[in-house]
């Protein structure tokens, strides 16, 4: 989308924007500095805020911490950090403002968002009809689902027949709610006994400690994951069901969802999307085609 600047005289640091997202992180993208790409203040952009964000000058995200290496917490505890909020953050650089990350439980936040305790929703929300039926999503990255096992699948998981294993699975994901009721349904007596977790980091432990088989999640998370397991997990399968993650914005927030494409767009032209995606190794999921409800 060609967007037409007009750029405050500050140049506002990408991260520096932000109340609760990585600053000093120090090794691979999850202990090093923040990227250093900077971006312009778009007062164009800026007048669309809500007047809630307008007001208080920050923008209040929902975000469930446990997913790495899209949103988890760094060794304080308490930092939110991620490629998720790098991305807004400069996301949020545009518009001049600053980010609060709270994390939450992943099945509260779209709750939160209508609510108004959240201003949006960033949790690496896959784009479905359920969810546009509550709010508005702004598409900004695509994944797809993989699984994972234990190194060298001592179980025999089969992800096309999964009948009888113990997979772990996070709660209120589309992998949960769609995929493995679809294969649930092929298994007759046999079924799949399905553990669900609150948090993805339960999920990875399961596995790691033998008490599930299998499990599944979206593909930047499973593969961060093995990555991280110092070889107890390997891939299992190939990446299937390819489809964009989500910005949560209130349905009546049509204005602010619209200048959130535009935002996108303007640090995809700058070059701070693919540094952002790059620095955590997702650059294959990087989209171009930013849309409201696509």
């Amino acid at each position: 989308m060609s967007v037409r600047l007009k750029t405050a005289s500050v140049l506002v640091a990408v991260l520096a924007v932000s109340a609760c997202g990585s600053n000093s992180l120090g090794g691979d993208p999850a202990t090093s500095g923040p990227p250093s790409t900077s971006t312009s203040v778009n007062a164009d952009l800026a007048a669309k805020l809500p007047e809630k964000i307008k007001s208080s000058g920050k923008i209040v995200i929902g975000t469930d911490a446990s997913y790495a290496p899209n949103e988890f917490l760094a060794s304080d505890g308490k930092t939110v950090q991620g490629m998720d909020v790098d991305l807004f953050n400069a996301v949020a650089a545009k518009f001049g403002v600053t980010t609060q990350w709270q994390p939450s439980t992943f099945d509260t936040i779209i709750v939160g968002v209508t609510g108004g305790k959240y201003d949006v929703g960033v949790s690496s929300f896959t784009v479905n009809d359920q969810r546009k039926k509550q709010v508005n999503m702004v598409s900004y990255f695509a994944a797809g689902t993989q699984w994972a096992t234990a190194a060298g699948n001592p179980k025999g998981v089969d992800p096309n027949n999964p009948c009888g294993k113990t997979i772990a699975v996070q709660d209120k994901t589309v992998q949960q709610e769609e995929d493995l009721p679809a294969r649930q349904a092929k298994c007759g007596d046999n079924k799949i006994n399905i553990l669900p977790f609150e948090g993805q980091d339960q999920v990875t432990a399961a596995v790691v400690s033998g008490r599930a088989d299998a499990m599944l999640a979206d593909s930047p998370v499973v593969a961060y994951a093995v990555k991280q397991s110092a070889g107890k997990l390997e891939l299992l399968g190939n990446v299937y069901d390819a489809a964009p993650y989500g910005y949560v914005v209130p349905k009546e927030e049509t204005e602010f969802a619209q200048a959130l494409v535009q935002a996108l767009s303007q640090i995809k032209a700058e070059g701070t999307y693919d540094s952002v995606l790059s620095r955590w190794g997702v650059q294959s999921g990087g989209i171009d085609n930013f849309a409201v409800n696509p």
